[in-house]
């Protein structure tokens, strides 16, 4: 089970995809306050994935949130942030932490690396595990992903003084396609679900 949660959970929140979204939503920071911002990020990341798989089908329950509800309102918060970052409006703030909304956490550490598609999913091995064993497989699953995902963090600080501030700009620009991609998959994903009754 171990090898199926890493598998699932490493395709869904994708390390190597983070990299150009991460570097484009903390292009105005420094190298220190993108190593924090990381880090804040995987420690928000972690504390939803955890969260939701202890009380997550409770919580939904009690509030009468349906799961493609959820889905379409973490699309929605993408493709908001898809806008700033194609618009350039992600540039322009103080350095990031100081005002307004922290990026590590929203929509960094959630919804985009703690998404809709990795709570269902992790919600589905909670289900099915019957086990102490596969309890812990859960468990270590998790922990490597999001170690696999503060790795790829780390290192867009190399990539950053490669690319220095017009490559990151770029890079940013394309992020915000692909993010706006994902925002409408994520939405059209749950219509669909809404749709068929899902």
């Amino acid at each position: 089970m171990l090898a199926e949660v890493v598998i699932t959970l490493f395709v869904i929140m994708d390390p190597p995809g983070t990299v150009p979204i991460f570097l484009g939503l903390t292009g105005a920071m420094t190298g220190k306050q993108r190593n924090r911002a990381a880090r804040q990020a995987i420690l928000v990341a972690f504390g939803v994935i955890v969260g939701f798989a202890l009380f997550g089908q409770q919580l939904l329950a009690y509030m009468h949130i349906s799961l493609p509800a959820l889905q379409a309102s973490g699309g929605l918060l993408l493709l908001l942030v898809a806008m700033e970052l194609l618009t350039g409006k992600m540039e322009e703030p103080e350095p990031s932490g100081t005002k307004g909304v922290n990026v590590a956490m929203v929509p960094l550490g959630t919804p985009l690396l703690a998404g809709p598609g990795a709570i269902v999913a992790t919600m589905v091995f909670v289900q099915r595990a019957d086990t102490v064993p596969e309890w812990v497989a859960i468990g270590v699953g998790v922990l490597v992903v999001h170690l696999c995902l503060w790795l790829s963090m780390r290192f867009a600080n190399v990539i950053h003084r490669v690319l220095k501030d017009s490559g990151t700009i770029l890079v940013s620009r394309i992020a915000g396609l692909l993010l706006a991609a994902i925002a409408v998959q994520l939405m059209a994903d749950a219509i669909r679900a809404f749709v068929t009754g899902g």
